[in-house]
């Protein structure tokens, strides 16, 4: 699987965010900033993206994944 893949695969689930992922061969580093993840905590956050993830991985497409997840609040707090 591909970054464009895994990050359109994100997109389509995680509506209205902004995603960029990078790699380093089966190794994953994803952020992601958007209101979709107001009022869910970080443990929250990253289930819904095992969620969508969890075929690749389960399939070793994907071996690791690490994950950045924003609201748009909290994005421009860290600026």
């Amino acid at each position: 699987m591909n970054l464009e893949e895994i990050k359109r695969l994100l997109e389509s689930t995680l509506i209205d965010c902004e995603v960029q992922v990078e790699s380093q061969g089966n190794h994953f580093n994803i952020v992601a900033v958007g209101d979709f993840f107001e009022g869910k905590r970080a443990v929250q956050r990253q289930q819904l993206v095992y969620a969508v993830l969890n075929d690749q991985i389960s399939s070793g497409a994907i071996h690791a994944v690490n994950m950045k997840l924003f609201t748009q609040q909290e994005w421009q707090d860290r600026s």
